[in-house]
């Protein structure tokens, strides 16, 4: 299995990639170099992470050509609009520090004010027109929600990057994305958002669960490795997070092994249908009125 994905348009996306999502900014550079130290190609950030600008620098840091990584990040809601998308997109980029920005998605699909979701969109179309991004996409997106975004616009997202992990697998999106040829990328891909207060004293965490302990047991791998190894051999991209050295290169060390048949089909039935993340019908992203500084 090579380490890379082709994209709808042709791009080429590394499978998995690091991701700085609650990293802090002061530890972000540091976790982007050794990333790229330990062998990732795929950096993942966001407007509202805080943490473009050392993202940048951590890439810089690294030594490596612009060419040889792959920079995913995301345009929060409150620069929904054509022109304000358009200015979002300069602001990100010159926090990275470069001028052609690999895969840029929306954040949310914020169906309370889709009019300005589908403005965001045209934007990111009219940037990949232009060559200022090499692919455009989506950040969870329903299936419905990628309805009414086709119904408007003309580019097909290339990514939708949604929460998604043996508990949660989200198999009508999926499926959804397959129809129209999007990669489904998994953000929390090792379950790290999973808190489920419905199970009370009896909740549990993904990397603790005993079907997942079990497997990475027969290969001689972590449960960590386990899950994102079910992610890519089932043809996804996947975010894994960390700022710890030896989970960062762990994280990395899952193209040396293959789950069975049955294994992949023991973890897809772990799935219990239960979001640990927000909600994209149920919250107004308008309400968390984050704004994205300039510099």
């Amino acid at each position: 299995m090579t380490q890379n994905i082709t994209l709808n348009n042709g791009v080429e996306i590394p499978r998995i990639g690091f991701g700085v999502f609650q990293s802090a900014p002061e530890k972000t550079a540091d976790a982007v170099e050794t990333a790229i130290g330990a062998g990732y190609r795929h950096i993942d950030t966001a407007a509202t992470y805080g943490n473009e600008r050392e993202v940048g620098e951590g890439i810089r840091r690294a030594g490596i050509d612009r060419d040889d990584v792959f920079i995913e990040t995301k345009i929060w809601v409150s620069d929904y609009g054509y022109s304000q998308t358009l200015h979002a997109f300069a602001k990100s980029a010159t926090k990275l520090g470069v001028d052609v920005i690999d895969l840029l998605l929306l954040h949310q699909p914020m169906p309370q004010h889709f009019d300005r979701t589908i403005d965001a969109y045209r934007a990111l179309e009219q940037l990949l027109a232009e060559g200022r991004v090499r692919a455009i996409g989506v950040s969870n997106f329903m299936p419905h929600h990628l309805d009414a975004l086709a119904a408007r616009t003309t580019v097909v997202p290339a990514v939708n990057q949604i929460e998604l992990h043996p508990y949660f697998s989200q198999p009508d999106v999926q499926a959804a994305d397959a129809a129209r040829d999007i990669l489904t990328q998994a953000w929390s891909p090792i379950g790290g958002i999973t808190v489920y207060r419905d199970l009370g004293e009896n909740r549990k965490s993904v990397l603790g669960d005993d079907t997942i302990a079990a497997i990475a047991s027969s290969h001689g791998k972590s449960p960590a490795q386990v899950m994102l190894r079910w992610h890519i051999q089932q043809g996804r991209s996947a975010i894994p997070k960390s700022t710890n050295p030896d989970r960062i290169a762990e994280n990395f060390a899952v193209f040396d092994f293959e789950l069975t048949t049955d294994e992949v089909g023991r973890i897809d039935a772990l799935d219990m249908g239960m979001r640990g993340g927000p909600d994209p019908d149920e919250i107004n992203p308008l309400s968390w009125d984050l704004h994205i500084d300039e510099h």
